[in-house]
C-alpha cells in the first residue's frame, strides 16, 4: 500500500482544482438530465477527460463515458459516478437551482433536479481522474474511471455490461464507487458486507366483473380483492421472513374505478420490495404471486392476475477482503472522519458492473451537510425534520468540504491498490 506521504503528494493538487470543480458542480446542477438522456453531461465529462490525457470511450450503453489511463504495470483499479437526475422541482433556493424540464420515458413533461447528488459524484471523479494523470510518477497501474447513465431507473449499469464494456476495459483488480449521504460534510463512512439494499418493483393486476353499484351479486369487486391482498401482504414479512433478516415490503399505490356506483372490472397494484439476500429475495417475490393468486381464486376472479417486475436493483454487497483495505487507508488518511456507517435500504445498480467483470468491489458514503447546519439540528433532535435527504426537493450538499472529502476519498481508495 502507498505511504500517506504518497497520498500527500497526488493530493496537494486538490487547492489547484478546486475552483473549477466547483463551477463545474454548479454548471450540472443548473442543467441535470433524466436517465437515459445525459448527452450534455456526457459531452462535458469526455472532454475533461480528453484534456487530462486520458483514453475516452463515449456512448457506452448510449450515454456512458469511460476514461483509461495507463501507466505501466500493477493493478487495474476502476472508479464509477453516476451522472443522471432525477424528475423532481427543485426547491433548494440555490442561485444555480435547476430550472430545467423534460420528457420522461412515458413522454410525459416533468421538472429536472440533481436531487441525488449524481452532480457532485461526476465532479469529485473527474478531480481524481486529473490530480492521477498529475502525478504518474507516484504510482503505477491501469485506471478506469466510469461515468454510468440512468442508475436511477436501476438499468444502466446492465445497459453499459450489455454494450461491451468488458471488451473495452484492460484487467481490473477492484472497483470502487461512492455515494454523497446527508451526513456531515467531511464525514467518509464505510460498512462491509450488504450495504444497500435489493429493490423489486412490481406491478400486479387483478381483473373483477364489473358492474352496477346498485348490484353487487352482479359483480365480482377488484377493489375489495385488491384490499384483501393489501391486508394479507402485511403478514410476509412478520411471518415468513426470520426476525434475523431485514426486508421490507411496501404497497405504493392501488388504483381502481372511476365513479362512486360504477364497480370496476380491475384493479392495479404497485409494490416495491427490500431485501438484502437472494434466498430473501426469491421467498418475498414468490409469496406475493401466492397470495394474490389465492385471493384471486376466493373472490371467483374471471381471470389470472398479471405480475411484471420492473425498476429492479441488486443488493450492494461490499467484500470484506476489499472494505478492509479502503477502511485502512482511509483511516490513515482521514483519521477520525472514517466512521462506520449501517445498513441502508437504498439501492443503486453499481455492483452489476463488477459483478458482470467478476471482481470485487467496495462502495462508500461521505457526507454532504452542512457540519453546523447537521449539529444544530441534532442537538435539537430535528434531523427528520431538518435534513433532507436524497431525492427531497431541497437536497443541495454544500459543495466544500464535500467536493475536496469525495475527490480525496476517490483518490485514497484507488492509490491503495496502484502501488
Amino acid at each position: 500500500m502507498l505511504s500517506p506521504a504518497r497520498n500527500d503528494e497526488v493530493l496537494g493538487g486538490l487547492a489547484g482544482i478546486r475552483a473549477w470543480q466547483e463551477e463545474f458542480c454548479r454548471d450540472l446542477h443548473r442543467h441535470p438530465e433524466l436517465s437515459h438522456q445525459e448527452h450534455r453531461t456526457a459531452g462535458l465529462i469526455a472532454e475533461r477527460l480528453r484534456g487530462a490525457g486520458l483514453e475516452v470511450h463515449e456512448g457506452v450503453g448510449g450515454t456512458g463515458v469511460v476514461g483509461i489511463l495507463r501507466n505501466g504495470d500493477g493493478a487495474g483499479v476502476l472508479l464509477r459516478a453516476d451522472i443522471d437526475a432525477l424528475p423532481v422541482r427543485e426547491a433548494t433556493g440555490l442561485p444555480y437551482a435547476s430550472e430545467v424540464s423534460g420528457k420522461d420515458a412515458a413522454g410525459n413533461e416533468v421538472p429536472v433536479m440533481h436531487a441525488c447528488g449524481h452532480d457532485v459524484h461526476v465532479t469529485c471523479l473527474l478531480g481524481a481522474a486529473q490530480l492521477l494523470a498529475e502525478h504518474t510518477d507516484q504510482w503505477h497501474g491501469t485506471l478506469v474511471t466510469l461515468f454510468q447513465p440512468a442508475e436511477e431507473v436501476g438499468d444502466g449499469a446492465r445497459t453499459m455490461v450489455g454494450d461491451g464494456l468488458a471488451g473495452l476495459l484492460p484487467r481490473l483488480d477492484v472497483a470502487l464507487a461512492q455515494h454523497v449521504f446527508p451526513i456531515p460534510a467531511g464525514i467518509v463512512g464505510t460498512h462491509s458486507g450488504p450495504f444497500l439494499a435489493a429493490a423489486d418493483s412490481m406491478r400486479i393486476t387483478v381483473h373483477g366483473r364489473g358492474g352496477h353499484g346498485s348490484m353487487p351479486q352482479a359483480t365480482i369487486d377488484p377493489v375489495v380483492l385488491a384490499a384483501m391482498i393489501v391486508i394479507r401482504l402485511q403478514t410476509v414479512v412478520s411471518r415468513e421472513v426470520a426476525p434475523t433478516e431485514t426486508a421490507v415490503l411496501t404497497v405504493g399505490s392501488v388504483d381502481a374505478g372511476t365513479k362512486s356506483n360504477v364497480i370496476a372490472d380491475h384493479a392495479v397494484l404497485q409494490l416495491n420490495i427490500r431485501t438484502y439476500s437472494e434466498s430473501t429475495r426469491t421467498a418475498i417475490l414468490d409469496a406475493i404471486k401466492r397470495i394474490v393468486t389465492a385471493e384471486c381464486q376466493a373472490s371467483g376472479s374471471p381471470r389470472e392476475p398479471e405480475f411484471e417486475l420492473f425498476d429492479r436493483f441488486p443488493v450492494t454487497d461490499n467484500d470484506a477482503e476489499t472494505t478492509h483495505r479502503v477502511v485502512d487507508a482511509f483511516t490513515a488518511y482521514f483519521g477520525k472522519r472514517r466512521v462506520d456507517v449501517p445498513m441502508g435500504s437504498a439501492s443503486e445498480d453499481f455492483s452489476d458492473i463488477p459483478d458482470a467483470l467478476g471482481v470485487p468491489y467496495t462502495y462508500w458514503g461521505f457526507g454532504g451537510i452542512d457540519p453546523d447546519t447537521y449539529a444544530e439540528a441534532l442537538r435539537a433532535g430535528r434531523i427528520a425534520q431538518d435534513i433532507p435527504v436524497n431525492h427531497s426537493p431541497a437536497f443541495a450538499p454544500v459543495l466544500q468540504p464535500t467536493l475536496d472529502t469525495g475527490t480525496e476519498a476517490l483518490i485514497v481508495g484507488a492509490l491503495a491498490w496502484l502501488t
